[in-house]
Formats: C-alpha cells, sequence, structure tokens
C-alpha cells in the first residue's frame, strides 16, 4: 500500500511558528496533540470508546465505559492515565488517514484501521485501538 505522509496531511496549512498540532483517525475515537520546543517534543493521544481492558497493568482498573490517554516525550518511557467519564478534546486540525506513516518531532506514528501505533526515539511507543491499548 501507498504510504503518504501523515505531517503532510495533518501540518498543511498550519503556520511555520505552531508549536502545537492536533490530528485524529478517521473513526474520531483517537486524538493526539503534539508539542514541539526548545526541550524536545512530546505527544499525548487519547482513545474515548474501547472494548477492552488495557493490558497496562497500572490501568487494568481503568473501566472500559472511560478512555485512555497515553503521553510520552521524545525520550523516555510512555505514561498513561484513565480519562474523566464523558472527557473529549474540542476537536482536531487533521485526519491522519488510515494506512499513513507520519514522522514529526521525535515521533514516528503509523495509523491503520488495527488502530494508532507511535514510537519514540528511544523505540518506546503505544498502540491504541478498540480491542487493544498497550505500552512498549
Amino acid at each position: 500500500m501507498l504510504l503518504r505522509t501523515l505531517s503532510a496531511l495533518v501540518f498543511l496549512g498550519l503556520p511555520a511558528h505552531a508549536d502545537v498540532w492536533s490530528f485524529g483517525t478517521p473513526s474520531g475515537n483517537i486524538e493526539c496533540i503534539v508539542g514541539e520546543g526548545f526541550n524536545g517534543s512530546d505527544i499525548e493521544c487519547t482513545i474515548y470508546k474501547r472494548n477492552q481492558r488495557a493490558k497496562v497493568s497500572a490501568l487494568a482498573a481503568c473501566p472500559t465505559s472511560r478512555g485512555i490517554t497515553f503521553f510520552m516525550q521524545e525520550r523516555g518511557g510512555v505514561q498513561g492515565s484513565c480519562t474523566a467519564p464523558g472527557a473529549r478534546a474540542t476537536g482536531t486540525q487533521g485526519v491522519a488517514e488510515y494506512n499513513v506513516e507520519g514522522k514529526f518531532g521525535g515521533f514516528t506514528c503509523y495509523s491503520a484501521t488495527s488502530g494508532l501505533q507511535c514510537r519514540n526515539l528511544d523505540g518506546h511507543g503505544f498502540h491504541l485501538s478498540r480491542n487493544n491499548q498497550q505500552v512498549f
């Protein structure tokens, strides 16, 4: 399959001085915010509707009626949290179409019908889908 650049889809038309971007998946179930600054970059992604409990021991108690948010910087591990009931972002600036890989800041993300996977420069990352939420 032809891979298109996520950053071109997400960031097309944004001002060059912008240091925070947002994107979501076509389903609207996953939304991410990427920040870039003098000290590096970070990414935070939230999945809202889930069918299974998270495969992360610290988040296994989070009920499936609540979302999961993963956060990581361009170096180091992943942090996760259970979202507040009914929490939802206010919208995104772009859509990461399925079968698209994007590289921006210190991250590479791949959007597919099977979910969204993001990895940082150290190889740490996460996978988010309705049936699977895990870190690596």
